[in-house]
């Protein structure tokens, strides 16, 4: 057979395991709707509707299903997809459970995945059921195709993200590993960002910051109100708190923040630009950091450990002076983070004998490094990205925390990816963890399409 040939043979194969999107597309958003209608809040945790209607769907199509829970109503489902066994497993994974709603909030009832003006609004719509039901169509599209793969491809629908790990991911990691064991993972943790209804690019979640919740106790006499202690605990804490809150950690880099912000420069105006090229600059570095907390708190605090004292308590009677105020610190730490000499460095900063700082004991996701920006993986978005919405891919490091921590920690290459959301919903409070969380249909179609081409690509048989 000639070269011709053979390229012509595989442009026709390619062609015929393409999906009919259109037909795909009403699918999807059945699926869509269905899972957003379970009320999965957490607390208090009920994912087992949500996993009984994958599970359904699934076992419909002959794709094998196996069900691990450490408390029933909050089970994990993991598929699997068998490949010839030449390169590792690619895991996907999007999780059931969502936060809590205030239903007087919602123009729409918030579990009723109401379609208005090519909109779905409901809770999870971008946290994270457009995840969930992209892996869901992902493996029905592969199995209806009979796509060959070289990677086995395994979907987890986890339960407990936000907020519950101990029976999501804690629990697959610490108890069955080698069923969701792989050399790539994709999730939730990124997201393509439009403005004025424009695409501007792309954000890919390589690594993230570590959570910690940290007290600080003041402590002394209590007394009447009605005359003033220069041992006020109050007093102490204020000063404690104040302190804090001005301390600048040290700025750091990594590979994924030292590519963001040179990326991000190319599409920056030239004043924009000359921040981000310059950060590295020590005569430049603090004018722009000071620019930075004010202005773009989200890239000041991509560059250190994070420190928002977040919750006061204090006092009970407006006579009585307390004998203990107390303060909680939510720390976004770097993960190269050493604790240990972060608090004793701020145990210096607070200078007073009468303030202690706590370590709060609580599941804290683990460190690990940033996964890379040059595999087989990563190149793969960004050509979906230039393919399906025609701009550049930034490797970001996020501020918040996602599941894929423990994955990293356990060698897995993760990476987080969405889909395309505007700007200005967050502000109008149309974004994740918001009153009327909602996504443009159009967009959650063209997700799941770019999801299926970047799992395709990888796991296909070459």
């Amino acid at each position: 057979m000639t070269r011709l040939a053979l390229f012509a043979l595989l442009a026709c194969l390619a062609f015929a395991q393409q999906p009919d999107w259109p037909a795909v597309e009403e699918e999807a958003l059945r699926h869509f709707q269905a899972l957003l209608r379970f009320d999965t809040s957490d607390p208090p945790g009920n994912e087992a509707p949500a996993v009984d209607y994958l599970k359904q769907v699934l076992e419909r199509e002959g794709i094998p299903v196996k069900i691990f829970a450490l408390e029933k109503h909050r089970p994990n489902l993991v598929a699997r997809l068998k490949g010839s066994g030449k390169k590792r497993p690619l895991l996907i994974m999007g999780h059931t459970d969502v936060v809590n709603v205030d239903p007087a909030k919602w123009r729409f009832p918030p579990f009723s995945a109401t379609r208005d003006g090519g909109y779905v609004y409901a809770r999870g719509t971008v946290d994270d059921k457009d995840n969930l039901t992209a892996c869901l169509m992902i493996m029905l599209l592969l199995k209806r195709l009979n796509v060959p793969l070289d990677r086995d491809v395994i979907f987890l629908a986890e339960a407990g993200e936000e907020g519950t790990v101990r029976v999501g991911i804690k629990f697959m990691v610490e108890n069955y590993f080698s069923e969701i064991d792989a050399e790539y993972c994709l999730a939730e943790g990124g997201g393509v960002t439009r403005r004025g209804g424009k695409v501007s690019h792309a954000s890919v979640g390589t690594t993230e910051k570590i959570p910690y919740a940290v007290r600080l106790v003041a402590r002394g006499p209590a007394g009447h109100g009605s005359v003033p202690l220069r041992t006020n605990a109050v007093v102490h804490l204020s000063q404690a708190v104040a302190k804090v809150a001005a301390w600048q950690t040290p700025m750091r880099l990594n590979d994924t923040t030292r590519a963001y912000f040179e990326r991000l420069a190319t599409l920056s105006s030239p004043e924009d630009a000359a921040r981000y090229n310059s950060i590295v600059d020590p005569a430049k570095a603090p004018a722009i950091q000071e620019y930075f907390a004010e202005h773009e708190p989200r890239h000041h605090s991509m560059l250190r450990t994070s420190i928002s004292p977040n919750i006061i308590r204090a006092g009970y009677r407006v006579n009585v002076i307390p004998s203990e105020a107390e303060a909680t610190l939510d720390i976004r730490a770097f993960p190269t983070e050493n604790m240990d000499e972060l608090l004793a460095e701020m145990k210096k900063v607070i200078n007073d004998p009468a303030v202690e700082i706590v370590r709060t004991q609580r599941d804290t996701r683990p460190a690990a490094a940033p996964s890379a920006i040059k595999n087989e993986a990563f190149l793969t978005i960004e050509q979906m990205v230039r393919k399906h919405y025609g701009v550049i891919t930034l490797p970001t490091m996020q501020t918040g925390a996602t599941d894929m921590a423990y994955l990293r920690a356990k060698g897995i290459q993760s990476y987080g990816i969405g889909p395309a959301t505007d700007a200005e919903d967050g502000p109008k409070g149309f974004g994740a963890h918001s009153d009327q969380e909602r996504i443009l249909e159009a967009e959650f179609q063209r997700f799941v399409r770019y999801h299926y081409d970047i799992v395709a690509a990888i796991a296909r048989a070459q």
